[in-house]
């Protein structure tokens, strides 16, 4: 045996040799060679890993004119949309036996009319959809079957870079899959795929399709949902995310209790901790998330934060940058306290605060103008798609089908950015640009273009 062999061999028995005293981990020796292999743990892992399949129908228009109101009337085309039937695959995580809870995707399941859970064992039920949050990516179906095996959740705040994971899903509608690699980094943000983003990044093999499944630690336990690749092809170049297993656990406590995640506030503004501002703070680390401007009123106020303070640790966990800040935050509940670590002056303090209600208003369309009538308008929420993209105006956030304003071709999602030529900024600026007695002209941002629509 070669020395290359022979180094390689004691590794892998390295892994089997493992101290017991964490616990047997499942890396058994096994086949006619006496090598490791995973398999006894993926035997009992795999039927905790199941396939979705969704179907749904979407709006199309074959030329982008047409969906101008003016034009399919000049035209004496029908208001009636044109739709298409699509269809998505992907994967989910049975979290529940006992109820039936699946942990998958948003993005898996979004504008599904049905939801088809396949088990590893041949059974296909129509699941149905409790929850899910766009922001996080993550949704919650119930299935009504009997004799399901669920997967345990780890504590993924333990998992260090290096770490052996093993990703399991369904790529490109193969069937169950498993790839197998190593935590290529933690904390992964400031990549727009999602609202909150911690990923952990893996080189286990990830593909169109497994987003919903389960990255799995060498027990068996989930301490993943895989969700994302990089890759310019959208194949699997070795670099995968993950949302880590305590985010979702989160997510789904309040998807399951409410059907929606409850965000609070807590009114502040803040920025990365650059070198040079640590330095200007007088601070020897660079880490932690700068306040730039406290909301008057706001809990963050009352609690006596001041623009200027640095967060390092919010109930007990380490601050690295805005972004671990915000999604703290964003996993709390309306009524929860939060205790802070700051410094400020070079000294450093505690500070609690009580997360608030969210202060986005939201008002029926008809009660501005009765053309709008059918839509519910709300003022644009903190790190959504429009904020992201520096958008100032008022989101229509539902349409009503059949309503005045989806004739008009209204849809959700649109921001309007001015009315009767005068621009919007707030819900308050558009109520004064109005006049309910006359025709409304209004200046539309969809998706990354824009258009007018006149409402009369």
């Amino acid at each position: 045996m070669s020395a290359l062999r022979r180094a390689a061999a004691a590794a892998l028995l390295a892994l089997v040799a493992l101290p017991a005293a964490a616990g047997t981990l499942p890396v058994a020796v096994g086949g006619g060679e006496g090598l490791p292999t995973l398999a006894p743990m993926l035997e009992r892992v795999t039927p905790a890993v199941v396939n979705i399949a969704t179907r749904g129908r979407i709006r199309v228009q074959d030329n982008p004119l047409l969906q101008d109101p003016f034009f399919r009337r000049f035209f004496g085309l029908p208001d009636v949309p044109v739709e298409r039937p699509t269809q998505s695959l992907g994967s989910g995580v049975i979290v529940d036996a006992g109820a039936g809870y699946v942990l998958t995707n948003h993005h898996v399941i979004a504008k599904a009319d049905e939801i088809t859970v396949t088990l590893r064992d041949g059974r296909s039920f129509e699941a149905r959809l409790v929850g899910s949050d766009p922001e996080t990516d993550i949704a919650v179906l119930q299935i009504p079957a009997e004799n399901l095996v669920a997967l345990p959740l780890a504590d993924s705040d333990r998992l260090r870079v290096g770490d052996f994971v093993v990703a399991i899903g369904n790529p490109f509608g193969l069937g169950q899959t498993v790839t197998s690699g190593i935590v290529s980094a933690l904390g992964r943000s400031g990549l727009g795929i999602e609202g909150y983003e911690d990923f952990i990044q893996t080189d286990a093999s990830i593909n169109p399709g497994n987003s919903g499944g389960a990255l799995v630690d060498l027990r068996g336990e989930l301490v993943g949902i895989n969700t994302a690749i990089l890759a310019p092809g959208g194949g699997n170049v070795g670099i995968g995310f993950a949302i880590p297993s305590n985010m979702a656990r989160e997510v789904m406590e309040q998807l399951v209790r409410y059907g929606e995640v409850r965000r609070g506030r807590l009114g502040v503004v803040v920025q990365d901790l650059t070198p040079e501002l640590a330095r200007a703070f007088g601070l020897a680390r660079g880490e932690g998330a700068v306040i730039a401007q406290v909301v008057p009123g706001s809990p963050a106020e009352k609690a006596g934060l001041q623009p200027g303070d640095v967060v390092v640790e919010i109930n007990g966990r380490r601050v690295r940058n805005s972004a671990d800040l915000r999604n703290a935050i964003g996993l709390l509940r309306v009524g929860e306290r939060v205790r802070l670590e700051i410094v400020r002056d070079g000294r450093r303090r505690t500070v609690e605060a009580e997360i608030a209600e969210p202060e986005i208003a939201r008002v029926d369309g008809g009660r501005i103008h009765p053309r709008l009538e059918g839509t519910v308008l709300s003022e644009i929420e903190p790190g959504s798609e429009a904020a992201r993209q520096g958008l100032e105006g008022v989101v229509i956030a539902e349409v009503e089908p059949g309503s005045p304003a989806a004739r008009a071709g209204l849809r959700p999602g649109d921001v309007i950015v001015s009315a009767n030529r005068r621009r919007v900024t707030s819900l308050e600026a558009l109520r004064q640009a109005v006049d309910p007695r006359r025709p409304l002209l209004m200046n539309l941002r969809r998706g990354e273009g824009g258009l007018f629509v006149l409402l009369q």
